[in-house]
């Protein structure tokens, strides 16, 4: 196949003074070293590392290439800065990590009518942006998972539970009223644990963690693909998930602007991957069943089979040779 041409960069935007965006970025270099990528950034990453593993070629911001060969699909990953910063004619595939909702941007498909598909990390989230940009145009499509990097550890699990603290919102309520009265019910039960904070952790801290765990209780409000929560699945850990199937909370825009629900803290899942919680009503009873049941999940299996690097990258190719025969038969 023709090789994909894939385009990403990070959003930069002047603070104090025209174009003192430029040396912000080299001071920060200076002081923090290499900077390491974020969240969107991997997900181009892994698109890339899963194109690599399936031996499929692709360009990487080659805007020179695009502009010449316009009937070719130019895949945007990221922020809207790509589709506003320059004169698109091709085929766009837009997504994911774009936007939190389409009020951000609700003449999107009027302003570029190009755009094929957008792309969001995962189901629940499909189906909110589906109801403003309509069925056909938004797909589900997650970022694969590592799964070498990512693997099982024959080492001693000297903690029954690693809990994975990773709360969006009025945090040190959630941390009084729901992370405290978890850990009390576990050392009331004589279960061992140790606790890990959302952006407080590097990946060597994690995979260090995981190694001295049986389990891990994972705590989120909701999430849109969720990497960390399957890096774990990945590991063969077993996770008791927090799953509220509730609303998408995020202040800037619920409840005035936006309410959507049901969202998910663990939207790819099955029963090998553990099981799911609503609240602190029915912890006691999932936690007393998932310790009888540990021994009974296969959650690398769950990430084998369905969000391994290969899988979604091959996923993201259909997509891209299904929307080429789309515009050769029209």
């Amino acid at each position: 196949m023709k090789p994909l041409n894939i385009f990403y960069q990070e959003p930069e935007h002047d603070r104090w003074f025209k174009y003192d965006r430029y040396p912000r970025k080299l001071l920060r270099h200076i002081i923090r070293g290499e900077e390491k990528p974020g969240s969107i950034m991997m997900v181009a990453l892994g698109l890339i590392a899963g194109l690599e593993r399936l031996g499929v070629p692709y360009r990487f911001n080659d805007f020179k290439y695009i502009k010449k060969n316009t009937a070719e699909i130019a895949c945007i990953i990221g922020k809207p800065h790509l589709l506003d910063k320059y004169d698109w004619k091709n085929p766009i595939v837009f997504g994911p990590g774009i936007f939190s909702h389409p009020v951000d941007y609700p003449d999107l498909l009027n302003k570029y009518p190009n755009i094929k598909k957008i792309l969001v990390p995962g189901p629940w989230m499909q189906k909110m942006f589906a109801s403003v940009y309509g069925e056909e145009s938004v797909l589900s499509w997650p970022v694969g998972i590592d799964t070498n990097k990512w693997s099982p550890k024959n080492t001693v699990k000297e903690n029954d539970f690693l809990i994975y603290s990773k709360f969006l919102w009025n945090k040190e309520i959630n941390r009084s009223e729901m992370l405290r009265p978890i850990l009390d019910k576990l050392d009331q039960n004589g279960l061992k644990y140790e606790v890990i904070t959302y952006g407080k952790y590097t990946h060597e801290l994690l995979k260090d963690s995981l190694d001295r765990s049986k389990a891990v209780i994972f705590l989120c409000e909701h999430e849109t693909q969720g990497m960390a929560y399957q890096q774990i699945l990945s590991t063969d850990l077993p996770i008791l998930a927090w799953d509220r199937e509730d609303y998408w909370i995020d202040p800037t825009y619920y409840p005035e602007k936006v309410r959507f629900t049901p969202s998910s803290s663990v939207p790819y899942w099955d029963e090998r991957c553990g099981l799911k919680f609503k609240g602190l009503n029915d912890f006691d009873q999932k936690l007393s069943m998932f310790l009888k049941t540990n021994n009974r999940y296969s959650p690398r299996q769950y990430i084998l089979e369905n969000l391994t690097l290969e899988i979604c990258a091959e996923h993201y190719i259909n997509l891209i040779n299904s929307l080429n025969e789309d515009t050769s038969n029209s």
